[in-house]
């Protein structure tokens, strides 16, 4: 539910400590506040140092639909720069999130010349493949109830709160049948660990 990548932010923090005239800086971006727009042209590849972001898409209902939370070490954009595709989805800041910022031609020579990279960014890329026939199988599987869970519980884990609507969007469900399922959680509620984000939701 939160995919982290310790391996990919060791080495573009290494890179970056030596190579600070490549053009990757480090950046900032407070709570809410959306860094890469869907349907735009992709100019920085992101790299996530601090913080958590939702990856989502809007669709034309004005609805979202989250794809996945990303934390330390994952990569956003990368996809889009391979391709040389607009954005296929926002990502947004949960958190206030440091990222590092790097310029898509950078990416692309890196892709080139640095093999550790390259495979790293290959592993990358098969876990988020495995990851999502994972999810599909999970969601055909089992309950609202304890998909909502096991949201709560990443939030416990990690120390960090997602909104009702987030987390509905994330199930794939309307806030009114999210609304239902989280009664039914509270009513059955048994650890004490989610009593203060069950509390929160209302």
């Amino acid at each position: 539910m939160l995919r982290t990548n310790p391996t990919f932010l060791s080495f573009i923090e290494l890179f970056y400590e030596h190579n600070q005239d490549t053009g990757i800086t480090l950046k900032t971006f407070r709570k809410g506040f959306r860094f890469v727009e869907q349907g735009e042209i992709i100019k920085n590849i992101y790299i996530v140092k601090d913080g958590i972001t939702k990856c989502f898409i809007s669709e034309e209902n004005g609805k979202d639909f989250i794809i996945e939370f990303l934390g330390k070490g994952e990569i956003v954009g990368e996809l889009e720069a391979i391709k040389k595709i607009n954005c296929l989805c926002n990502v947004a800041a949960i958190s206030e999130v440091t990222a590092y910022a790097i310029p898509n031609h950078v990416f692309l020579s890196l892709t080139e010349t640095n093999q550790e990279f390259t495979r790293i960014l290959l592993q990358e890329l098969s876990t988020r493949i495995i990851q999502t026939s994972s999810r599909a199988s999970f969601q055909q599987l089992y309950t609202l109830e304890y998909g909502l869970l096991k949201l709560l519980r990443l939030q416990a884990d990690e120390h960090f709160s997602i909104s009702k609507e987030d987390m509905a969007a994330y199930l794939g469900i309307s806030v009114r049948s999210f609304n239902r399922t989280l009664q039914q959680v509270k009513s059955k509620n048994e650890d004490k660990k989610f009593t203060k984000f069950l509390e929160n939701l209302g």
